[in-house]
């Protein structure tokens, strides 16, 4: 269920994911450094699969060394085996055919080292992403409701979903790439010394150009990478707001409007992964086209050393360059610049993965909801006039205080709320309570009645503690609220919001939300008391029906009476009614409001309502204007005293 402020009585109005400002995107540095402690933060996750990664590394240089030695098989088969077949009388073959079997043997290893890798990496990439997403689900769940308040569902959900799957390319393929290509690159250049030194000098002065030009292109491109992930969560929020409110923009044919921003959201995105992607885009082909201007480099170098007959120096010595070890070099040289351009491919890759890393790891550094309570609610039973705490389920519950010198004291849940001077604000600028005072007695139905923001609704989330208060005190059974365990409170009251959020899953499930141990004949027996029963037997499968889509398939009305069923199997002392029965039509509330009454009574109760028809019962009523009390009574003492209350029910004054 929904808890979310509503209006100008919650939070204050928030922009929108991508800032809600009207124009093109905001100027953006071409350099975006790598956060390093994103990367060391990414890498701990790996830690766990420390075993897996070390039998990747050795499937990784394996695979490295058949590459290279692939490569000097080129050489050795010129100069050991064809250059003697070429001058003897009668070739002999065999020779040769035991080296090509032998490199067979090894390329068949190689493939099976690749193929365990694979493997090994899906598993671990998949389990990496399964934490990632088990730790970002578990610390949402303690972030406060001001958190959900200024973020859109949909920029949420793109924690997991867009930046996780870049993760996933990250661990499964990006990094693996890097290493098996870094790996590569060492094999192959110590192959290469074995041919030529003064090759390789050649070889370092064109790969140190190709790099330059790589680093320069991929910090340019990073920082797009990092707006073009910042731009998809803006533009999936705002998708996800479109379809919540297709009815809506429909009925005030505002489809012109929702598409212009639209556009200019996804011109935003555009933008950001053009200027991110044509450069990475542009990496590959400049690279290999430096490496073919390396190769035919070495080839002129080569030809010219040997023709020129110039010693060769190798890590084994010196000797003649052959035409051998000239085939072997240049086919190293192609293997040498192939990694080169694979890691600046995969550092555009990496970097947008550590921009959805630093993206998740945003929300897991958000703040958790503090909770510095320490009375907590147990079940209780009375024995010789003292209250004892029990493990069995009494229907008597109290509040468990502990003492620092280790004692504890037990006080009866009665519903008893008080509040004292209370101010509050959303934002320090903006107070939306001012001085309230108050007093629910347990079983008395206490009705708030005003404008659309007078704090109606801010009060009851006070009193939830979704958000805490600057100035006053709030009282529970005499007890300051801040003392109280938030999850303790929460299970003391009962609350039924005008929104209405139904979970996947049959009628009774979603009743049961209420009180996960409560049996199949105490969520019937909830769903009469508000009057559900009779329609939910009318549906196909009755309470096993499967509703889905937030309960599309059932009416507003519907939905809300399954809403108040759930309130009802809790069975709590403190019942908080916000607008409960606004989507109901008038029968039905009338069906409703007995069932109410019947679930009010011996209960504290709050009801924000604008029918007055439902508040005139009340005990005490308040009308609140600008966060503050302007009125207090009974509905027969307020129509005496002939102010707004009077001029609001007789129609002289409407609300807003």
């Amino acid at each position: 269920m929904s808890n979310a402020p509503k209006n100008n009585d919650r939070a204050p109005a928030r922009p929108g994911p991508g800032g809600g400002m009207r124009g093109g995107p905001r100027a953006m540095g071409p350099r975006q450094p790598i956060n390093k402690k994103t990367v060391v933060r990414m890498l701990s996750y790996l830690k766990p699969y420390w075993p897996r990664l070390i039998i990747v590394l050795a499937c990784i240089i394996f695979d490295a060394v058949a590459t290279a030695k692939a490569a000097t098989f080129l050489g050795t088969v010129i100069d050991d085996y064809i250059g003697p077949l070429l001058q003897a009388a009668v070739p002999d073959f065999s020779g040769l055919l035991k080296a090509i079997m032998r490199m067979a043997a090894l390329y068949l290893l190689a493939i099976f080292a690749v193929f365990i890798q694979a493997r090994m990496m899906a598993v671990v990439s998949h389990s990496v992403l399964k934490k990632v997403r088990d730790e970002m689900f578990a610390h949402m769940q303690t972030l406060p409701i001001r958190y959900f308040d200024s973020h859109t569902h949909g920029e949420v959900m793109s924690f997991y979903t867009n930046d996780t799957d870049t993760l996933r390319q990250m661990v499964s393929q990006s990094l693996p790439q890097v290493f098996a290509s870094v790996i590569s690159l060492l094999v192959i250049f110590i192959n290469m010394l074995i041919c030529s030194v003064w090759m390789t000098l050649v070889m370092l002065l064109a790969t140190f150009v190709m790099l330059s030009a790589s680093a320069k292109m991929g910090m340019r491109s990073a920082g797009f990478f990092v707006k073009q992930q910042k731009s998809l969560a803006s533009l999936n929020g705002y998708i996800e707001e479109m379809i919540n409110g297709q009815k809506v923009v429909k009925v005030f044919n505002h489809e012109p409007l929702a598409k212009e921003e639209f556009d200019r959201r996804n011109n935003e995105l555009c933008e950001n992964a053009t200027s991110a992607n044509k450069i990475a885009n542009v990496l590959g082909p400049v690279n290999n086209n430096l490496g073919h201007i390396g190769y035919v480099l070495l080839a002129i170098v080569g030809g010219a050393l040997a023709i020129a007959g110039v010693p060769n120096l190798t890590l084994t010595g010196i000797g003649t360059l052959s035409l051998g070890a000239i085939a072997a070099f240049l086919t190293l040289s192609r293997n040498f610049m192939r990694p080169i351009s694979q890691v600046s491919q995969q550092i555009n890759f990496i970097a947008m993965a550590l921009a959805g890393a630093e993206r998740i790891f945003s929300l897991m550094d958000e703040k958790s909801e503090q909770d510095e309570g320490y009375v907590t609610l147990v079940n209780a039973k009375e024995e010789n006039g003292q209250i004892v705490e029990t493990s069995e389920r009494t229907g008597m519950w109290a509040w468990k205080h502990p003492h620092k010198d280790g004692s504890l004291t037990y006080t009866r849940l009665a519903g008893d709320v008080e509040m004292h001077e209370v101010d509050f604000a959303y934002t320090p600028d903006k107070p939306v309570l001012h001085d309230i005072t108050l007093y629910a007695k347990p079983g008395q139905k206490v009705a708030f009645v005003g404008a659309t923001g007078a704090g109606k609704t801010t009060i009851t989330n006070l009193i939830n503690r979704f958000y805490d208060i600057a100035d006053g005190k709030i009282r529970y059974d005499g007890i300051n609220i801040n003392k109280i365990r938030k999850s303790d409170l929460r299970h003391s009251l009962g609350v039924v919001l005008q929104d209405v959020n139904l979970f996947t899953g049959t009628v009774m499930e979603n009743i049961r939300y209420g009180k996960l141990d409560a049996t199949d004949e105490e969520c019937i027996a909830a769903a009469k008391l508000a009057n559900a029963h009779d329609f939910i037997t009318r549906l196909p499968d009755g309470y096993n029906t499967l509703l889905a889509g937030d309960g599309s398939g059932l009416s507003q009305g519907q939905r809300q009476l399954i809403s108040i069923a759930r309130a009802a199997v809790a069975d709590p002392p403190v019942m908080i009614l916000d607008e409960a029965t606004s989507s109901i039509d008038t029968r039905t509330e009338a069906l409703v409001q007995r069932g109410m009454d019947q679930l009010m009574q011996g209960r504290t109760v709050f009801v924000i309502a604008h029918r007055l028809s439902t508040v005139q019962n009340s005990d005490v009523i308040m009308v609140l204007d600008h966060g503050r009390i302007i009125e207090r009574g009974s509905h027969e003492q307020l129509i005496a005293e002939k102010g707004q209350y009077y001029q609001l029910y007789t129609g002289a004054f409407e609300l807003e």
